[in-house]
């Protein structure tokens, strides 16, 4: 696909940077933006689960249509090196909505992934989210979908975190399993009924739904964020639409049965490109997509236990590794920023993180964050504006509360490494940590930590740094 002028205008501009306009700290704020009736953008972050990095059309899926989701890209700005906070659900999601390392909030683990269903933990009251930051400036406020972020008690629930309605399952769609005498928990997975899942689907702090029909769930989170925007069409709002899909099991609505090549795996990926359909021609037939930033990523890189789930997982792409490594398939994920007459069009290979959403947001809406805690997330504005380059030049891979690499510009240390999640290989520390240029090198094949051990040791410098800023914190996932 060739690039209009504009583009490559765009891509050389974003190269060259402008050292002046691009933030190095989250708390300091560009100009807040607003429409020509002095009000902030609106704001839709659409986060799927377990989505690969090459599991859209326009990222490469050969096999997978998304229509809505090609449009997104060509309109708006295709990032190629996005990461998530972990590559697990729970840690990843406390990451985008805090602006922090998990390991600040207590929400990773090295014993417990993830919170489940028994779990007596959660995102701390003392935490600052992206809805609660976002009420400073008086934004209708809305979590459509899995939450995962703690439901044990009240004050762990979206609506005691900034968030003025709640519609969804509060944790992972596979979780309370009941398979039938005979059937394995396997089993079920592949062949999965809304009845062998016992998740609740919760409105508010209320169980409306139990088990939750999963064949429907998508559909009606959809809907749920439709009439929202319409609700609240004449003030600003934010809506995180967090789909259970394509968590195992998959499932779909009658519509979507066997409309993709791709299987299964396929038809629910569709649907959730269509559900981003939705969600964009409703912004446009209210006349809102122009004061509307909308961002589709996913809180982790796929399943590649193909052994375990066969064809219902999803791919990285050219990266290595998937759910649950610091590989980069585990943690790189696919990402999307659409914003019309906002937005110059393009392709952003420089790196950015579900982290700097908060610092991000903040400064659109012309929020001040507070600075009685440390932000590990960067304003990203001036880049989504085609004003400057990306601040972000390094990322810390976490898995639990360890770190098993960094990256600092184009290279990345792997002290540790690990297989995915249920037997994908054994924990290998490295005396000589592996050294990867991942401009050149996307799927760290070539290891060149001999060609360059002054790189090593600036990479461990940061780490170090990192470490000395990390104060410990009750764990919330032992609970």
């Amino acid at each position: 696909m060739a690039f209009s002028g504009s583009r490559r205008d765009f891509l050389k501009a974003a190269a060259a940077g402008a050292a002046g306009l691009a933030l190095k700290t989250a708390t300091g704020r560009t100009a807040r933006a607003e429409d020509a009736n002095g009000r902030p953008p609106n704001i839709v972050v659409i986060f799927t689960d377990d989505l690969g990095w090459g599991d859209i059309g326009a990222f490469g899926h050969p096999t997978i249509r998304t229509p809505n989701l090609d449009r997104m890209i060509w309109e708006g700005q295709k990032w190629t090196s996005f990461y998530v906070g972990a590559s697990v659900c729970t840690p990843s999601r406390a990451a985008l909505m805090t602006g922090r390392y998990p390991i600040r909030s207590g929400m990773c683990s090295d014993d417990r992934r993830v919170l489940f269903p028994n779990s007596e933990g959660g995102l701390p009251q003392s935490e600052l989210t992206i809805a609660g930051a976002l009420k400073e400036a008086d934004y209708a406020t809305a979590c459509i979908g899995k939450w995962h972020l703690g439901h044990h008690l009240p004050e762990f629930l979206p609506t005691q975190h900034g968030f003025d309605y709640y519609f969804g399952i509060p944790y992972s769609n596979d979780m309370d399993a009941r398979p039938p005498e005979g059937m394995t928990h396997r089993e079920i997975v592949l062949e999965p009924e809304s009845e062998h899942f016992h998740v609740p689907l919760m409105r508010d702090e209320e169980i409306i739904e139990r088990p939750a029909e999963q064949e429907t769930i998508t559909k009606r989170y959809t809907e749920e964020t439709v009439d929202f925007i319409r609700e609240h069409q004449d003030e600003p709002f934010f809506v995180y639409l967090a789909h259970s899909m394509p968590h195992v099991p998959l499932f779909r609505s009658e519509d979507f049965v066997g409309v993709s090549r791709a299987g299964r795996y396929g038809d629910v990926v569709e649907e959730i490109d269509w559900s981003v359909g939705q969600v964009m021609e409703t912004l446009e037939e209210l006349d809102l997509a122009e004061n509307t930033l909308v961002l589709f990523t996913s809180d982790n890189g796929p399943w590649n236990l193909l052994r375990d789930y066969m064809l219902h997982a999803g791919l990285p792409g050219p990266l290595r590794g998937g759910k649950g490594t610091t590989w980069e398939g585990g943690v790189r994920v696919p990402t999307v920023f659409w914003w019309p007459g906002t937005i110059e069009p393009g392709v952003v290979m420089e790196m950015g993180a579900a982290m700097d959403m908060l610092p991000t947001f903040a400064a659109l809406a012309g929020v001040e964050l507070p600075d009685d805690r440390v932000y590990d997330g960067y304003d990203l504005s001036p880049v989504l504006r085609g004003e400057g380059s990306s601040p972000r030049d390094s990322f810390i891979y976490y898995r639990g509360e360890q770190i098993y690499a960094a990256r600092k510009g184009s290279y990345k240390a792997h002290f540790i490494t690990q297989g995915a999640y249920g037997g994908g290989g054994p924990r290998e520390e490295h005396d000589r940590p592996l050294l990867y240029n991942l401009d050149i090198d996307p799927p760290e094949r070539e290891d060149m930590a001999e060609e360059h051990p002054e790189i090593i040791a600036e990479i461990e410098e940061m780490v170090e740094q990192h470490k000395e800023g990390v104060e410990p914190v009750e764990n919330q996932l032992i609970k």
